[in-house]
């Protein structure tokens, strides 16, 4: 009868090397949002227009402002990632490309207007909070165009528990960076 022991160090290992690789993969994704939040204002991309239901496309949270500075700031994030994983041979860490980063960038925000859209259409007030698709909208609008113009990339990259890693950490940093804009004044909910 064999015997298998685990040490914590064959266990711990993977597990941050993973954690590290999941949030890496979805940095360019991760900093759109809060920038778009923080910056955002000016003119609504629906133009106050409503949709065929009489409500709001979008709402008055969803700016070209917003929408400009939140996907410059993830390609801004994703290219730092670039030039450090280049400049100190982090060849441990997942490789971002600049197809990559754009389409992670704007698919976040994309997923987070999309989200919008069809709280709209469920009657759902700017703010009011919908769990679960408030969390993941970003990696939804994220995944799917990375898989419709980069499925290479996605498939390489991001492995099974990489994903898992991914589906556990966005909704806790979620929540975190929700608070912190609550306590700074930035949000109005700290959802």
């Amino acid at each position: 009868m064999e015997c298998y022991i685990i040490s914590a160090e064959s266990f711990i290992i993977p597990l941050l090397s993973t954690l590290l690789a999941a949030f890496w993969i979805m940095v360019p994704a991760y900093v759109p949002n809060p920038v778009a939040a923080l910056c955002g204002g000016g003119t609504p991309i629906d133009f106050h227009k409503n949709y065929a239901d009489g409500r709001r496309i979008f709402g008055d949270g969803k700016t070209y402002r917003g929408l400009m500075c939140g996907v410059l700031a993830g390609i801004a994030a994703g290219a730092l990632q670039i030039w450090l994983a280049g400049a100190y041979g982090w060849t441990f860490l997942p490789q971002q490309t600049a197809v990559s980063i754009i389409i992670l960038a704007f698919g976040a925000l994309l997923g987070d207007m999309g989200k919008s859209f069809i709280k709209r259409r469920l009657g759902k007030d700017r703010g009011e909070s919908w769990p679960i698709a408030d969390q993941y909208d970003l990696v939804a609008g994220a995944f799917v165009l990375i898989l419709v113009f980069d499925p290479a990339w996605l498939f390489a990259t991001i492995t099974l528990p990489i994903l898992i890693v991914i589906l556990i950490l966005t909704p806790l940093l979620h929540r975190a960076v929700n608070i912190i804009g609550f306590l700074c004044g930035i949000k109005k909910e700290p959802w």
